[in-house]
């Protein structure tokens, strides 16, 4: 609601005559985490949902095409099991995207996005004879807008989806696969240079 509602002031506003100057943007944003919590195993699994610092890194190949590195420091989430906490573990998910940018000089500057996530789990703290794999790999997908402010200062409102899983174990037998598949809606600034 508050993206729209500053989207709907900010178009109504005249355009401003910022131009782009230079092929790389840096952003950092805050993002709330909000897992899918998707469980075969039988065992109601479920992770917390967070705030989480992001900062990420765009590079302009052409005014439209860009190429985003997504980045974090590793995440601590408890996990659950029908409720009750069972264990804990981190996880680091960095994030690459190309992105097509519809109106790289307008007043509202709308994308949208696709690309690669790798996962890696660690701390991984769970009952005796439960593991999980390590490593996961998946799609993801973004949209989002930036708004020139004053100088090549650009506030920026992001939407991504992200599939991540890891098969689960006891005793060495596996027993399904949790998805944590999150939904990360963040709010930041940018630098254009």
């Amino acid at each position: 609601m508050i993206a729209a509602a500053a989207l709907s002031l900010l178009a109504a506003m005249p355009a401003m005559a910022q131009q782009a100057s230079g092929p790389w943007l840096v952003r950092a944003r805050a993002v709330h985490f909000d897992s899918a919590n998707g469980d075969s195993t039988g065992l109601g699994l479920a992770i917390n949902n967070k705030m989480i610092p992001e900062v990420d890194v765009s590079y302009f190949f052409t005014p439209q095409i860009a190429a985003e590195l997504i980045l974090t420091i590793p995440q601590k989430q408890t996990l659950s099991s029908f409720g009750t906490p069972i264990g804990s573990l981190r996880h680091l998910p960095p994030t690459l995207t190309v992105q097509y940018h519809f109106m790289p000089q307008g007043s509202v500057r709308p994308y949208v996005g696709a690309g690669v996530n790798y996962t890696r789990f660690s701390s991984v703290n769970l009952p005796a004879g439960v593991s999980i794999d390590r490593s996961s790999f998946g799609g993801a997908l973004q949209a989002g807008f930036d708004i020139p402010l004053t100088g090549n200062w650009l506030l920026n409102f992001d939407l991504k989806k992200v599939y991540i899983r890891t098969d689960v174990s006891a005793a060495g037998t596996k027993i399904g696969t949790f998805k944590v598949d999150p939904l990360l809606l963040g709010v930041g600034v940018g630098y254009r240079f």
